[in-house]
């Protein structure tokens, strides 16, 4: 294999890949429906993610998944899923079950930017989640996986709405005491789940479980609403104290413009981790951030009507505009139930041959 950087924080192997399947697919094809139970009821939790390993053994077994389908884990949240709503619900907003959608939630709309932090812990979202860890855990002896924790920025809007756009202009002393708030709720939540369970981040991305150190992954979906200098003023004095303190460290950036922030990242002491979302110029991330893995995700809603060839040939741009196979990996998450299993398994089987060319090369 030529020569590349290599970030000794990670030990991940060249080129992880994986998918993550919405509920809609789930639902369609498999009948698994995503109400309360799915998340909270200790059986079903247990019983569910049984079958979703079966289902994508029988799929795309050979290329590694579904390995877990003959066991019974205890997982504490959902890890075949993207769903971000636990943190929101437990700060006060109301959140919807649906059969074939993950929890939607609902603006809290608070009046103003109080938190009372020790109030969250004690509510009933977290005790619900409590009771879940204690019964697998009774029954099991250990526990797995983890909870997504979303972000500050999104759990800012969850709670303030648009409004909180307007504290960042008018109130900006306030609007950064409001989420460093958050961001006590944050770490204290996701510490809390890694003593539990030893991860954090599983269930924000599934290609983190690649890699022998767990990855702490922060969630800043909502940063390409903002600018860079307001992410430098608000969100990385934050992000910049976590890398410091959790290694490794990363920030899943899933909307299209990760390279508008590409030049904030680099200032942060670390950043050994980075969901590049569809859209983002790849090759000026990497030029920003020469040591950091770059996880490169295809669009979910494009490869519904690209050919296969036009599928593979995108994932070889992208993995070659990153420059480093030791620090890329490639996903898609959230693919519908219009996907076809054929453009899955082009997915797979471009990283593989991807893989076994820088491998040998």
């Amino acid at each position: 294999m030529a020569e590349h950087n290599y970030n000794l924080a990670l030990s991940n192997p060249v080129l992880p890949v994986d998918i993550v399947l919405s509920p809609v697919w789930w639902y369609k094809h498999v009948g698994i429906t995503f109400d309360e139970d799915f998340f909270f009821h200790p059986h079903k939790r247990v019983e569910v993610e049984r079958k979703m390993e079966k289902v994508l053994y029988d799929r795309w077994g050979g290329f590694g998944l579904g390995n877990d389908r003959g066991k019974d884990i205890p997982y504490v949240g959902a890890v075949h899923l993207a769903a971000g709503f636990l943190l929101s619900e437990m700060l006060g907003c109301e959140v919807e079950y649906n059969p074939d959608t993950p929890p939607q939630v609902l603006p809290a709309q608070m009046d103003d930017l109080r938190l009372d932090i020790e109030q969250i812990f004690t509510g009933s979202a977290f005790q619900r989640l409590l009771r879940l860890t204690e019964n697998l855990k009774s029954k099991f002896g250990y526990l797995a996986g983890d909870v997504n924790w979303s972000g500050l920025l999104n759990l800012a809007l969850d709670l303030r709405g648009q409004a909180f756009f307007m504290d960042m202009v008018d109130k900006p002393e306030p609007a950064k005491q409001f989420l460093k708030k958050i961001a006590q709720v944050i770490e204290k939540f996701f510490t809390f789940i890694e003593k539990l369970t030893g991860t954090t981040s599983i269930s924000v991305n599934r290609v983190v479980r690649f890699f022998e150190k767990p990855v702490c992954l922060h969630s800043e979906c909502s940063n390409t609403m903002i600018s860079t200098d307001d992410y430098e003023k608000f969100i990385f004095p934050i992000d910049y104290a976590w890398s410091k303190k959790y290694r490794p460290f990363g920030i899943h950036h899933c909307g299209t413009d990760p390279h508008r922030f590409a030049e904030s990242f680099a200032l942060l002491p670390h950043l050994d981790f980075l969901d590049v979302g569809w859209g983002g110029n790849v090759k000026k991330i990497r030029q920003a951030l020469p040591n950091t893995f770059l996880n490169l995700r295809l669009s979910p809603v494009e490869i519904i009507d690209q050919s296969v060839d036009e599928i593979r040939r995108t994932i070889i741009q992208l993995v070659e505009d990153s420059g480093n196979p030791r620090l890329t990996g490639v996903c898609c998450i959230n693919i519908d139930d219009r996907i076809t299993d054929d453009k899955i398994t082009t997915i797979f089987e471009t990283v593989f041959e991807l893989r076994r060319k820088h491998s040998s090369g």
